[in-house]
Formats: structure tokens, C-alpha cells, sequence
């Protein structure tokens, strides 16, 4: 025989609900002054030639900030996502499934941002 609170205790959202929301809200704040940055500079660089472009990117700075906004917005995609499938997706297998699928898709997504960023940048 066990009380309510036997069963309950280590499961639902005071598991680890905490930490995801806080990873989805400080991505979101750091995506907010990347964004705004990147933006500008697109701007800035509009019609210019591709060999300004990869000399702008291939500054430390620049190089860093859009890695910086990769991670973040990879981070941030992949976090949403979940709480979308997690949500509207009931099977346990085919949320398992979908769930895998879709790291897998974040993660060659951010692979090859990342060694595109580097490869203009070196």
C-alpha cells in the first residue's frame, strides 16, 4: 500500500520541467541582441561582394558572435520542439521516434552551420 505522495514523488514536472523552462527563456534572451546584430549586419553588408562578406566573417568577433547565435538558436529550436512533440504526439514509440528524428535533424542542422561558419572564417 502506498500513499499518493509515494506514488507521485520524482515524476512530473517538478522532475526536470524547472531546468528546460529556464534553457528555453535564457536562449530566447540571448537570441534577442545576436538576432538584432545580425540583422544589422546583413544590412550593412547588402550588395556587397562575397569577398567582403568572408572577410567581414572571418573577423575573431564576427566568427564568434555567429557561432554564438548558431548554438543559441539550435539550443533554442531544439527545446520548442520537444515541448511541441511532447505535448501533441501521445504514443510513447512514435514519440520516441519523432523525438530522435528530430535531434538528429537539429544536430546536422548545426553541424553544418557551424563548419560553414568555420570555413568561411578560416
Amino acid at each position: 500500500m502506498r500513499s499518493a505522495l509515494g506514488r507521485v514523488r520524482g515524476l512530473g514536472s517538478a522532475k526536470s520541467g524547472t531546468g528546460h523552462w529556464w534553457a528555453q527563456r535564457l536562449t530566447a534572451i540571448a537570441l534577442v541582441p545576436l538576432a538584432v546584430w545580425f540583422v544589422l549586419s546583413l544590412l550593412a553588408h547588402l550588395g556587397a561582394p562575397h569577398a567582403a562578406v568572408a572577410h567581414w566573417i572571418g573577423r575573431p568577433v564576427n566568427a564568434v558572435l555567429l557561432l554564438a547565435l548558431i548554438v543559441a538558436l539550435f539550443h533554442h529550436l531544439q527545446l520548442g520542439l520537444q515541448v511541441v512533440i511532447e505535448d501533441y504526439i501521445h504514443g510513447e514509440g512514435s514519440r520516441l521516434a519523432v523525438l530522435l528524428s528530430m535531434r538528429a535533424a537539429v544536430a546536422l542542422l548545426f553541424l553544418t552551420a557551424f563548419v560553414a561558419i568555420l570555413r568561411m572564417a578560416l
